[in-house]
């Protein structure tokens, strides 16, 4: 009875050779196993010796041969293959163990093409997908992590088809998500990110209770290993829609750098936005913008809560908070907030938000995904603004049409921004027409009893009309950007020169739909 193993990740095999070994398995291995092994005392024999095949073309080719492939895939329940595999002296290989060479880690660290076609695994593949294939008979482990699982379930001779059937389907993951890295790959080095097919693969991170709703079945993948990394449960359990709401907080308090950002966000949309000289500050701020919404909401704070941050957000009633960090007080202070969940996103040693920014996004319709490149708002998009007026900005002007521009670029169009003194107040999102945007964004700033005067207005698209400008103009808005490019951008800037208000185009749309 042999057991075949030949992994690219070598952690724990040693352990999981002994156990196999004890068992009353021969391991039969290859390269850097095979030596892993013996060098620990683990008897195995090497793949070229069983075969009495030697390995070809710099390893290239190895385990490509009859006794390895006859021994994993004979049917043991049938009389014909059982008298070849007596034939041709081909052994019964009842357990195989493999993990594929590491092409991500290799793409990620070279540009090399000949070490990554080099790293491109045929050999294990083929070994995975017989061992699936005769699962009926075969034991196949891909992931180290089942090692302990499956050395329990054979000594308690546990090795059920229903076990078995669960490995199986790993195996097949395991080479679907693997082949499907190669091809995409392969069609963003030489079809710019856009081949015939596109795969989309992420790993199962956690079940969520259920999906937007009680009736739906939902969870949490992920593409590399972030969420299992650095998403931190501290209270609660997130659900399909909080996770869906911390997405799209965190991806505008973040979009900061180190700044005590604060982004307070309810159905996907920006309720609260300020940045301040502290959190404590920034959270206050952020709070007046719409404090109705707020609550029951999701506050991603781009920085550690500290006791008296806490306490003051403990006023009102938050059904997420995301963070860097936060201290052990702090966190006590909302042990009394059943409903209150708490959550860290960051990386270790960093007292900022995190997430990971994709190359690429999707959206699902029905029947199929568009796929593009992931839109990104530049800090040269502001920076390098057209003034198109004969009023210019002045300095803590400019710092605002920065913060309503990147806030606009990142919130539901249509959409506009107000910001005045690095605060939100007044932002009107989702909407059908960007007067309408206006009109609600003034209206739900004139029902929080903010005062717009001198405040700035950020657009992610173009006005078509200078209807905007007159209403910006009524509640005092002192300077605007946006992209510009429409037919009537003289009008529009006109209307801004007869006002006095100071307007730049960036050149670049930001829809987000």
């Amino acid at each position: 009875m042999y057991a075949l193993l030949s992994v690219s990740d070598k952690s724990g095999i040693v352990e999981f050779g002994k156990e196999l070994v004890n068992l009353g398995y021969k391991i039969l291995s290859t390269g850097g196993t095979l030596k892993a092994l013996q060098e620990s005392g683990v008897c195995a024999e090497e793949v070229s010796n069983y075969t009495q095949s030697p390995e070809m073309f710099d390893g290239r080719v190895k385990t490509l041969h009859p006794k390895i492939h006859g021994g994993i895939l004979y049917r043991r329940d049938d009389e014909a293959h059982i008298k070849s595999a007596q034939e041709y002296n081909i052994d019964s290989i009842s357990l195989v163990c493999v993990n594929l060479y590491p092409f991500k880690q290799t793409i990620e660290r070279t540009d090399d093409f000949g070490e990554i076609i080099e790293n491109i695994d045929i050999g294990g593949p083929a070994m995975v997908r017989s061992a699936a294939k005769n699962f009926h008979s075969v034991l196949i482990v891909t992931d180290p992590n089942d090692y302990t699982r499956v050395i329990e379930n054979l000594k308690h001779q546990n090795n059920t088809l229903e076990f078995r059937t669960e490995l199986m389907i790993k195996a097949y993951e395991h080479t679907a998500s693997y082949d499907s890295m190669i091809a995409n790959y392969m069609n963003k080095r030489f079809k710019q990110g856009f081949g015939d097919k596109q795969f989309i693969v992420g790993k199962k991170v956690f079940d969520t209770r259920y999906g937007e709703n009680p009736h739906q079945k939902g969870a949490l993948y992920e593409f590399s290993e972030f969420f299992s990394q650095h998403l931190c449960i501290k209270k609660g359990e997130p659900s399909f829609n909080n996770l869906t709401d911390i997405n799209a907080a965190i991806s505008i308090a973040s979009a900061f750098g180190e700044c005590s950002a604060v982004c307070i966000v309810k159905h996907g949309n920006p309720c609260g936005f300020a940045i301040k000289e502290n959190l404590l500050d920034s959270y206050v701020s952020a709070l007046m913008c719409d404090s109705v919404s707020a609550y029951g909401g999701v506050v991603a704070l781009n920085g550690v809560i500290d006791e008296t941050l806490a306490r003051k957000m403990n006023e009102i009633f938050i059904e997420v908070i995301v963070c860097a960090g936060i201290s052990d007080a702090a966190l006590k202070v909302f042990e009394s907030k059943k409903r209150t969940k708490i959550f860290t996103y960051a990386l270790q040693g960093q007292n900022v938000l995190h997430l990971p920014r994709d190359s690429y996004d999707f959206k699902h319709i029905q029947g199929g995904f568009l796929y593009q490149q992931s839109d990104s708002v530049g800090a040269h998009e502001v920076a390098q603004a057209t003034c198109m007026t004969k009023q210019v900005a002045t300095p803590s002007q400019f710092k605002d049409l920065e913060i309503a521009y990147k806030v606009a670029s990142l919130t539901k169009s249509n959409c506009v921004v107000y910001v005045k003194d690095g605060a939100v107040v007044a932002i009107g999102m989702g909407m059908t027409s960007r007067v309408d945007a206006s009109r609600a964004a003034i209206a739900k700033a004139q029902d929080m009893g903010l005062d717009l005067q001198g405040c700035v207005l950020a657009s992610e698209a173009f006005f078509p009309f200078r209807d905007s400008i007159d209403m910006a103009h009524s509640v005092g808005v002192s300077a605007v950007i946006q992209p510009g490019g429409s037919i009537r951008d003289d009008e529009v800037i006109a209307a801004c020169d007869e006002f006095g208000i100071a307007m730049y185009f960036t050149h670049t749309r930001h829809f987000l739909h």
